[in-house]
C-alpha cells in the first residue's frame, strides 16, 4: 500500500503562494482602478472625445473718433473635403471641378489637386475665399458636381482701409497684422494681444471614426470672454495724408525708407505713425513669403546715426552749463584733436570765425558744437559724462515704453564702460556714433518744448470704454529752459534762408533742427567697414503752433539711405529735402479738423503740481 502524498507543510506553502498572488492582484486592480483612474479616465475621453476652442470675436480697432474701424474681424468661408470617402477617379474629377470653380493655376492648382486625391479623411483645400466665390461652391454642390465637399465659417482679421500708397491698407506699421492661429504678430495686434483676443469657448464632444466632432454631443465647459475693443490716438484722416506725404518723398528722393511721427508733446499722443514702403495687412501671408523684413517698423524697431538732429541734445547740457545764445565760439574749418591723431570738419570744411552760440546751432557747425561739448567738463572724462547724462535723462539708450510691439533702446556708449577719446565726445556732440529711433528723437524735443516733461509716447487711447491713463510726467529739465530752446530752434529755420524759404509756413510758428549722416557699413572693405557712398539719412524734428512762442505738435522725419541729386561741399540736396518733408507734414497736421483743442495746452494755466 503507497504512503500519503499530500503533507500540511506543501498545502500551507501552495496557501501562502495563492494569498500573495491574489494580494498582488487586488493591489494591481487598486493601482489601475483608484490610483490610475483619473488617467485612465482621461485617457480614455482622449480616445472618444474630441476638444475645440472656438475663438471669441476679436476686439475691433478705432481711430481717435472711435467711428473709423482700422482693424475688424469677419467671417470668411474656408474649403474642406473627405477625399477617402470617393474613388480615386471621383476624387480626380471634383478636384478638376474645383480648380476651375477656384480659377486656380500653377502650383496653387498642384497643390490643390494633391490633397484632394490622397487618402486622407479631412483636408482643407482654401482659404478666405471671396463671398463670390463660396456662392460657386455652394452651386457646385447643390448640382453634383462636386462631393464631399463643404464650406465652414472661419475668421479672418480684415483692415479695411486703404493706405496713402500703392498696395498698403492704413497704418499697417503701427497695427500690425493677425495670424492664422488668431495671434497678433507686430505692432498694436501684438502689443494688445490678450485683451484683443479675450478668452476662447471651449467645447468638447464625440468624435466619428474620423476624429471628427459629432455636433449633437458637443458641449460648452468654458464660454470664453470677448475680445476688447481699442481706440488709437492716431486720427485716421491725417494719417492718410502723412502716409501720400511719404509716398512722394519716397519716389522723389529714390530712398530705402521714409518714416515720420507727428506727436502731442503735452501728453505723448501719437496722431499719425507711418513709414512707406509700407504693406497690406490683409495680404500678409504674400508679403512673409517674398519680403518679410518689410514688416518691421523703423520708427521704434530700428536705430540709425541721427547727425545733426542731435546738436539740439549738446545745446541743452550747453545751457545747463552756463552757455547762453549770445556765447561766442570761433568757428574753424578742421578741428584737430587727440593730439593731432585725429581731426572733424564742418560740412562745408570751411570756417566762419567769431559767431554766436544760437547761430552756430543755425548754421549747424560740427566745430562749434565740438567746442561746446568739450567745454562741458574740466577734462574729456568730465564733458563725456555730461553729454552721456543729458542723452540719458531725456531718453536715449532706453526704450520710450510706447505702446507698440518690437521698440528697441538705441545704442549709446557709457564713457563709464569704455573711456571716451576726444573724438568720441566730438563726433558724439553732432549725432555720429550713437543709434537712436525717430520715436526717442520726439519724445526728446517734446520734453524740451513743453517745459521740461518727459511724456509717455502712446497710440492707444481707449480700451473698450475706459480711456487710458498715462504715466505721471518726468521732470527731466528746468522748464525755464524751453522759452530759450524754442527760440534757439526758431531761430534755426529763420536765420538760414536755406531752411526759411522751405520749412516756415505762413500764419504759423515753427522751429526744429536737421540732421544729415553718413550711414556705415560693416560690409564694405572686405569686412573691415567704411561709409556708404553718396548715400545719406537726413532728418528734421520740429514743431508747429499757432501762436508765437507756443510749439502744440512736434513732427518727427527721416528721409533712409536717399541719394542726393546735387553733391557739393556742404550741400547735399535732394528733391525733397528732409525740412520740407516736415513742413508738408505739419500743415496737414495743425490744420486737421478737431485734432487740437481751442486754446493750446501751453497757454492754459500752469498746473498747482509744478
Amino acid at each position: 500500500m503507497l504512503g500519503r502524498t499530500d503533507s500540511r507543510r506543501r498545502l500551507l506553502f501552495l496557501l501562502v503562494v495563492l494569498a500573495i498572488a491574489a494580494t498582488a492582484i487586488v493591489g494591481r486592480l487598486a493601482y489601475w482602478q483608484v490610483v490610475m483612474a483619473d488617467d485612465l479616465a482621461a485617457r480614455a475621453r482622449a480616445q472618444t472625445t474630441v476638444r475645440t476652442e472656438i475663438p471669441s470675436r476679436r476686439g475691433e480697432v478705432y481711430d481717435r473718433s472711435g467711428v473709423v474701424v482700422l482693424a475688424t474681424t469677419v467671417d470668411r468661408d474656408r474649403l474642406v473635403a473627405a477625399p477617402d470617402q470617393l474613388s480615386q477617379r471621383r476624387r480626380a474629377a471634383v478636384a478638376t471641378e474645383l480648380v476651375a470653380l477656384l480659377r486656380l493655376d500653377g502650383p496653387a492648382a498642384a497643390s490643390l489637386i494633391e490633397k484632394m486625391t490622397s487618402e486622407r479623411p479631412y483636408v482643407i483645400l482654401a482659404r478666405d475665399l471671396e463671398p463670390e466665390v463660396s456662392e460657386r461652391i455652394r452651386l457646385a454642390i447643390a448640382d453634383g458636381r462636386v462631393e464631399q465637399v463643404m464650406l465652414e465659417a472661419e475668421p479672418a482679421r480684415v483692415y479695411p482701409q486703404a493706405g496713402g500708397g500703392p498696395d498698403s491698407s492704413l497704418a499697417a506699421h503701427l497695427l500690425g497684422f493677425v495670424n492664422r492661429e488668431g495671434e497678433g504678430q507686430y505692432g498694436v495686434e501684438q502689443q494688445y494681444q490678450e485683451l484683443l483676443a479675450g478668452q476662447p469657448r471651449v467645447v468638447v464632444a464625440r468624435r466619428d471614426i474620423n476624429a471628427r466632432a459629432i455636433p449633437e454631443s458637443a458641449v460648452t465647459t468654458e464660454y470664453g470672454v470677448p475680445g476688447v475693443d481699442l481706440r488709437l490716438t492716431i486720427d485716421a484722416g491725417l494719417q492718410l495724408a502723412v502716409e501720400q506725404e511719404l509716398l512722394a518723398a519716397w519716389v522723389a528722393d529714390h530712398a530705402v525708407s521714409v518714416s515720420a511721427v507727428v506727436m502731442d508733446p503735452y501728453n505723448g499722443e501719437i496722431y499719425a505713425h507711418a513709414t512707406y514702403p509700407s504693406y497690406d495687412g490683409n495680404q500678409y501671408r504674400a508679403i512673409a513669403s517674398t519680403d518679410p523684413a518689410r514688416f518691421i517698423d523703423p520708427l521704434v524697431s530700428e536705430v540709425y546715426e541721427p547727425g545733426s538732429v542731435f546738436k539740439m541734445l549738446t545745446a541743452v547740457a550747453a545751457l545747463e552749463a552756463g552757455v547762453t545764445p549770445d556765447t561766442t565760439y570761433v568757428d574753424v574749418g578742421t578741428l584737430k584733436l587727440d593730439g593731432g591723431k585725429t581731426k572733424i570738419d564742418n560740412a562745408d570744411r570751411k570756417g566762419r570765425g567769431t559767431m554766436t552760440f544760437e547761430d552756430a546751432i543755425a548754421w549747424s557747425r560740427n566745430v562749434v558744437a565740438a567746442k561746446i561739448a568739450l567745454g562741458l567738463g574740466a577734462t574729456t572724462r568730465d564733458a563725456a559724462d555730461a553729454l552721456y547724462e543729458t542723452w540719458t535723462r531725456l531718453g536715449f539708450g532706453a526704450p520710450t515704453g510706447i505702446d507698440v510691439a518690437g521698440e528697441v533702446g538705441g545704442l549709446v556708449r557709457d564713457p563709464a564702460i569704455k573711456t571716451w577719446r576726444e573724438i568720441d565726445l566730438a563726433n558724439g556732440a553732432f549725432g555720429q556714433g550713437v543709434a537712436v529711433t525717430p520715436i526717442q528723437l520726439a519724445t526728446a524735443y517734446s520734453a524740451m518744448v513743453n517745459g521740461g516733461r518727459l511724456v509717455q509716447p502712446h497710440v492707444v487711447k481707449a480700451i473698450g470704454d475706459e480711456e487710458v491713463s498715462t504715466a505721471a510726467r518726468a521732470e527731466v529739465m528746468d522748464s525755464r529752459l524751453t522759452p530759450t530752446l524754442v527760440d534757439l530752434m526758431n531761430h534755426v529755420v529763420s536765420e538760414v534762408p536755406f531752411y526759411r524759404d522751405r520749412t516756415l509756413i505762413p500764419g504759423y510758428y515753427v522751429g526744429g533742427k536737421t540732421g544729415t549722416a553718413q550711414i556705415w557699413d560693416p560690409s564694405l572693405r572686405d569686412g573691415r567697414g567704411d561709409w556708404k557712398r553718396d548715400l545719406f539719412n537726413y532728418s528734421f524734428v520740429g514743431f508747429v503752433g499757432r501762436h508765437e512762442g507756443v510749439p502744440e505738435l512736434v513732427v518727427s522725419v527721416r528721409i533712409n539711405e536717399a541719394t542726393p541729386t546735387v553733391i557739393k561741399v556742404g550741400q547735399l540736396e535732394m528733391p525733397v529735402m528732409s525740412f520740407e518733408l516736415f513742413r508738408r507734414i505739419a500743415t496737414d497736421a495743425i490744420t486737421t479738423p478737431a485734432l487740437l483743442p481751442d486754446r493750446p495746452r501751453s497757454l492754459d494755466p500752469v498746473p498747482a503740481d509744478r
